[in-house]
């Protein structure tokens, strides 16, 4: 493959669309999909920024060619930051979102509605085989709504509403969504680096 080509750690079809369209102008993108039999690498750090470089690594290492990785979740101030980097897997099913969304609205039903706060974090990581990585985070603050509405986005997006918006980021048209996203502010942060080093 060109040099220019960057893999993007993901074989989660909703995160590669909205990577893509945030990193697509700087570099060539393609997915796990490109290679079937890329390892699925456990999420076993205990931060966002662990975990997303595990992944860059492990991939960087297997394609030979320089990997991105995320890990984000949803940190829910009522839940002491939880699910945080087991967001994914809240509801004991890695992406299982239906049953993750209505465990984390099980959790709070108690909760009274001035205390719903909650972020959307994400760490992104770029390996160069064989040379450097960098790691950058985002996030967006808002709240949590105990309906959810919008069939945009995915995981969390239903339930989560950011702050200055009367929208959840699932009713968000995706250029909008990607202007506030964690991930649209991590991989901005981190374009500069692919810029600089790989085009």
């Amino acid at each position: 493959m060109p040099a220019d080509v960057l893999v993007l750690a993901t074989r989660n079809e909703g995160k590669l669309r909205e990577l893509a369209r945030i990193l697509s102008s700087h570099i060539k993108l393609i997915g796990l999909d490109a290679f079937p039999d890329a390892p699925d690498v456990p999420e076993t750090g205990a931060t966002f920024e662990a975990n997303a470089l595990l992944k860059a690594r492990a991939i960087a290492q297997y394609t030979g060619l320089p990997a991105v990785a995320d890990d984000s979740g949803l940190c829910v101030d009522a839940l002491n930051g939880m699910p945080g980097v087991l967001s994914a897997r809240w509801a004991g099913r890695h992406g299982d979102d239906q049953a993750n969304l209505e465990l984390v609205l099980a959790q709070v039903a108690d909760v009274p509605d001035a205390r719903l706060g909650a972020r959307f974090v994400a760490a992104a990581a770029l390996v160069v085989p064989k040379g450097e990585e960098w790691v950058v985070t985002g996030e967006v603050k808002g709240r949590l709504i105990r309906v959810p509405r919008g069939s945009g986005g995915f995981g969390y997006d239903p339930i989560f509403q950011p702050d200055g918006s009367d929208l959840t980021t699932a009713e968000m048209t995706p250029e909008a969504k990607d202007a506030i996203s964690h991930r649209g502010r991590a991989f901005r942060a981190l374009a500069q680096y692919i810029q600089g080093r790989l085009t």
